[in-house]
């Protein structure tokens, strides 16, 4: 399970779906890391779709996206994922997936805090119950 300084992976209980909590300032190491994370997923699923919360996000160090496991990530996303819900987002990234929905394969919306539980419907999972 991913856990870094922003960037926490939420347990849930569809083996296809890739939630993620993200807060204060994303670095390199965060991108990276959750690069990683989705590259391996990749790897092993055929598509998946992909939940993004956002939670007093103070923005992305810069430069921080210059990774080439960010980039190859980024890349083969656009043919694994299948549905991609961002909630909370930032208004210029909320513009910025709403245009891409009509441009990329993937069906990405945006979502407003209050409606988290719609998002986890869109994906089609919940978090995972604790034990």
């Amino acid at each position: 399970m991913l856990r870094t300084g922003s960037i926490n992976q939420i347990p849930v209980d569809n083996p296809s779906v890739y939630a993620f909590r993200i807060s204060n300032e994303v670095q390199a190491e965060d991108l990276k890391a959750m690069a990683e994370t989705m590259n391996n997923a990749f790897d092993v699923h055929s598509s998946v779709s992909m939940l993004l919360i956002f939670e007093q996000y103070e923005g992305v160090e810069t430069g921080a996206g210059f990774d080439m496991e960010t980039f190859k990530s980024q890349f083969r996303s656009l043919a694994k994922v299948d549905k991609y819900a961002v909630v909370g987002a930032p208004s210029i990234a909320s513009t910025m997936i709403n245009v891409m929905d009509k441009v990329i394969p993937t069906d990405a919306r945006t979502f407003e805090r209050s409606e988290e539980l719609a998002a986890w419907q869109f994906v089609g999972a919940n978090p995972a119950a604790s034990s």
